[in-house]
Formats: C-alpha cells, structure tokens, sequence
C-alpha cells in the first residue's frame, strides 16, 4: 500500500538498505491493524527490548495521518518511560488464569540469616515458589542486553521465563508454576523468609 506524505522520515542504514525509521515504521503499521491486543503486542514488545522509546511514538503520532490512528493512539498514550508496562500486562494475566493463590509481588527473599538472596518478581510464601523474569533474550542490539543472574536459594522452587514466554506461551507458564506448586505440596515447606522488596528509587 502507498501513502502520500508530508512528512517523510530520515532513513536508517540495514545492511546497505536504507529504510524508515522503527517508531515510524510501527506507527505505520498500526495504522492499518484493526485489533489492539495485536497493536499493543507489537508496540510493547519493541519499546520493551529497546528498540525505541514511547517518546518516538508519540513523536511519529505527532505527525501521523489521523485516519486508522485511534488504537496506536490509545497504546502509545499508555506508555511510561522505563517502566515495562508489557510485560506486567502479561504477568498479570497469567497469575490470573493460573488459579494460584495470590503471591507477593517483587519480594526481597533472605535467608534465616538476613542475608539477600534475591529478588523474585512473583513470590509464594507459604509454598516457597518464586517466579524470576529472564530480560536476557537475544536483542536485536547487543548493547541493550539485560543479563538475569539466576535466583538460587536451598529450599525455593524458581520457574525462570522470559518475557515472550509470558505473551506467546502463557499456558506453558501457567502449566510450570501448577507443576511447581504440586512439587512443593509434596514436601515439607523449608524454612525460607520473604520480604517485600523496597521499591525503585
């Protein structure tokens, strides 16, 4: 489909290919989707691994066509800047198709101690089963590279996922923290304390 522009983007160089820039690029696309949760996935997912920021959508959707901008719009306005809205979107919707209990949420687990062990995104105390995020996939830009050291503790079951796990396999996650759960009824709960963690300055 060609579109007639007044406002044409400075390209970026692939490979030789000159191209339009990522925000630009999502913004146009979005425009010709009709389904949010598909609009919301694209756009969180890039703004997530560090493609571009929400500041670059908004700027796109600034100078965009109005016509087919509606949900894009509604996406991008509710980005926040370093926060991974996506990814909380998706951990939330999976602990509530789990049917677990409720967990604690960024727990700062220590042993009897008070040592920091770690800090578990989701966290059970009751059964000792914690849930870790994994931010080290594969970026497209090395330099964006988030690295998880993995949470180990004696006692604790850790199920460690990445974030595309929790968008495109969430019945595969809900199945390993049934599974981890399961495991856990079947032996004697350790003597692990939990916390919750102080938030993010």
């Amino acid at each position: 489909m060609v579109e007639r522009t007044i406002h044409l983007p400075k390209p970026v160089e692939i490979d030789g290919l000159p191209v339009a820039p990522l925000a630009r690029a999502l913004i146009d696309a979005a425009r010709r989707m009709n389904e949010l949760a598909s609009v919301r996935a694209m756009i969180h997912d890039a703004v997530h691994r560090g493609l571009c920021t929400p500041e670059e959508l908004r700027n796109e959707l600034a100078q965009a066509s109005t016509i087919g901008s509606a949900l894009p719009r509604l996406v991008v306005g509710a980005l926040q800047d370093g926060v991974d809205s996506a990814v909380e979107q998706w951990l939330d919707t999976v602990l509530e198709r789990s049917g677990l209990p409720r967990p604690e949420r960024n727990a700062e687990l220590r042993s009897l101690d008070g040592q920091v062990i770690g800090v578990a995104e989701v966290w059970w105390p009751k059964a000792c089963v914690a849930l870790q995020i994994r931010h080290d996939e594969v970026a497209l830009e090395p330099d964006k590279k988030r690295e998880t050291p993995a949470l180990i503790a004696d006692g604790v079951i850790v199920v460690r996922v990445h974030p595309t796990q929790l968008r495109n396999e969430p019945l595969v996650v809900i199945q390993e923290l049934r599974a981890a759960h399961r495991h856990a009824r079947q032996r004697p709960p350790p003597k692990q304390g939990g916390t919750p963690a102080a938030p993010a300055a």
